[in-house]
């Protein structure tokens, strides 16, 4: 079949959010579409969406809905026909998409790691006892204080400058970010430090952008297969299946982490109470292309272990 390619006079319209990081990703898929079929930039259009999770910054995730607060007007759009393609950091995604899209495309991964960030440097380590750690990570709290119940944890939300200037203000001693956004933004003077993930494991998908489409537009699945990374598919498919299994949300602490060699895939889980007073964690190893019933597995030992209740707010 044919390809009937985008054109000035008619581009292809990319929907996302405004942020600095946001607008990366969907340049970074733009390139990727311009190489793969030799179209000029005049081809695509970036239109910005915002959504209700960049318009509230004042609350807790938690306490406003969660993952889709990031996605849900852009998916609105796309399933009006306003844009034609949606671009997604894939930890933000909720384990479900709306009736008519589909989620089927991924470029090749960033560093998956955490990263520990402090004006005075250093390491997590090097906090002092009592420390104020900034985050409106559930999974990081729970890990953090897992390791570090001495610690204080404040609610820290906002792009990459606005928490830059909360340390400088004093409002917490550290915060973390991904290594992933700060690599894609060419941010190398934001003093950080990376966290191995034996040491904390990263969320579900860390690292990954996801590209949505409507289910019925076959040029956008023409398209979008020319630039699917497949390695970085097989990875999501075992921690996405792991994470639905689970129930996941941003109200419930869930790390996990999906490692391909050759064609045998290892994933790591994590399950904490809210308050870091118990981790559960497990590992399951097989062929890559079994990884969802891997993840499924994986998910249901760890609930196996945790009995009613693990995840209720302490």
């Amino acid at each position: 079949m044919v390809i009937a390619f985008p054109t000035p006079a008619s581009p292809l319209k990319i929907g996302t959010r405004g942020s600095p990081l946001a607008l990366a990703q969907a340049y970074e898929t733009r390139a990727r579409l311009m190489a793969a079929f030799d179209l000029a930039e005049a081809a695509f259009e970036v239109v910005v969406i915002q959504t209700s999770g960049d318009l509230i910054q004042d609350r807790a995730l938690k306490d406003i809905g969660g993952k889709g607060l990031f996605t849900k007007e852009i998916e609105e759009q796309l399933l009006a026909g306003s844009i034609d393609i949606a671009v997604h950091s894939m930890k933000d995604m909720p384990v479900a998409q709306p009736a008519g899209l589909l989620l089927d495309t991924y470029l090749p991964r960033e560093d998956v790691r955490d990263a520990f960030v402090s004006l005075a440097g250093g390491a997590l380590s090097d906090l002092p006892e009592g420390a104020t750690v900034g985050t409106s990570s559930l999974r990081r709290k729970a890990q953090l204080l897992h390791r570090r119940p001495d610690l204080k944890v404040v609610e820290f939300r906002g792009n990459v400058q606005t928490r830059l200037r909360k340390l400088g203000e004093g409002v917490a001693e550290a915060t973390f970010l991904a290594m992933a956004g700060l690599n894609r933004l060419g941010a190398a003077d934001v003093p950080r430090r990376g966290i191995a993930p034996d040491e904390m494991l990263p969320a579900v998908a860390q690292g990954a952008i996801g590209i949505e489409r409507r289910a019925d537009d076959v040029r956008a699945r023409d398209m979008l297969a020319a630039i699917h990374h497949h390695e970085t598919g097989l990875r999501l498919a075992a921690e996405r299946a792991f994470l639905t299994a689970l129930d996941g949300s941003c109200e419930t602490p869930i790390a996990g982490l999906a490692e391909l060699s050759g064609d045998q895939l290892r994933l790591r889980g994590e399950i904490l109470r809210t308050d870091g007073s118990e981790a559960l964690a497990d590992e399951i190893s097989g062929a890559a292309l079994g990884g969802a019933e891997m993840g499924r597995s994986l998910a249901a030992r760890l609930l196996a272990r945790a009995g009613d209740g693990f995840f209720d707010w302490r």
